[in-house]
């Protein structure tokens, strides 16, 4: 090696250290979360060869039979596919949807509170929903619905004089029912975000804004809005990637499993849990987290493609 190319590296190195030196503290306070990304995160991928094989306890992962992509044709030719992919897409679009625009108004209405204890307990109190159980939601979702002894049978039906509703075999009110939950249990913590992205907005624009003789509804579109921008395109960008993912908790727990609300509450998730209980596969059901997680990044890539193509610098990368 010549005088050159060793110059050129005792220059790196030695820069390589300082910074170590300066900044290690930093690397410290880093290294659990990264230990724990690579532990949770990027271990388990090397369990993704379970998709391509029927696995036989007998002989191990490793040594059982490869079949290709038939696990992934269980997921296709089943007669469910359809109701399962159009359940996940829909349901997803529509918690995306309205939980911006939930998350978003609340935010903005947090942000019009002047009193300090006031503020502190309305953050409180939205984000407790979030924080709960999806088992403990269940059940009072059912304190509701229950035929026999539910709240809205009992005590608002009766009182009205209307016959009492069978909420676990109707399936028609179900859609609604699972977006009203959806959006009480996870708007807060997106609630919380947008909020301290509005809390960054420099406070002269307010200022500027009322010498214009700006209205209260013009500093929230003028002002509040578009500063939000970024973090929307990031939060919505993040939750397309998991469009082909559902809660498993809202859609298994809180219907109680009921078999006639199958064709609304079914998504790919249940189906394969289900279908893993009953046939003990565990391939299968590796094919469908495979199919899931490609498909979710294709959509990132695409949906920030698009983004780059409109406003490149709201794009992740």
């Amino acid at each position: 090696m010549d005088n050159t190319a060793v110059g050129k590296q005792k220059p790196k190195k030695k820069k390589f250290t300082v910074l170590l030196k300066r900044y290690w503290p930093f690397y410290l306070m880093m290294a659990p979360g990264l230990i724990y990304l690579v532990i949770n995160n990027y271990l388990p991928m090397l369990g993704l060869v379970v998709a391509f094989k029927k696995v036989d306890y007998r002989l191990g992962i490793l040594n059982s039979p490869w079949v290709g992509l038939d696990n992934f044709e269980y997921l296709f030719k089943t007669s469910d596919a359809w109701i399962i992919t159009r359940n996940t897409i829909c349901y997803n679009f529509v918690f995306i949807l309205l939980g911006t625009v939930v998350s978003i108004a609340v935010a903005v209405l947090l942000n019009e509170i002047r009193g300090v204890k006031k503020k502190k307990a309305y953050q409180t109190l939205i984000l407790i929903p979030y924080l709960i159980s999806t088992v403990v939601i269940s059940y009072l979702v059912y304190a509701f619905l229950s035929a026999e002894s539910g709240f809205i049978n009992n005590g608002i039906l009766q009182k009205l004089g209307m016959d009492p509703v069978a909420w676990y075999s109707e399936k028609k009110y179900w859609p609604f029912i699972l977006v009203i939950v959806n959006l009480w249990k996870g708007f807060g913590y997106s609630c919380i975000i947008y909020y301290a992205t509005i809390l960054g907005i420099d406070g002269s624009l307010y200022e500027a804004a009322v010498m214009d003789g700006a209205s209260r509804w013009h500093r929230i579109k003028d002002i509040v809005l578009p500063s939000l921008k970024g973090t929307i395109i990031t939060l919505t960008l993040m939750s397309i990637g998991r469009i082909f993912y559902s809660d498993f908790g809202l859609f298994f727990q809180v219907p109680m499993n009921s078999g006639p609300l199958f064709d609304v509450t079914n998504t790919i998730d249940t189906y394969v849990y289900r279908g893993l209980l009953q046939l003990n596969d565990v391939g299968r059901a590796s094919a469908a987290g495979f199919y899931q997680s490609l498909v979710g990044f294709a959509i990132v890539l695409l949906a920030n493609f698009i983004v780059r193509k409109v406003e490149k610098e709201n794009a992740l990368f």
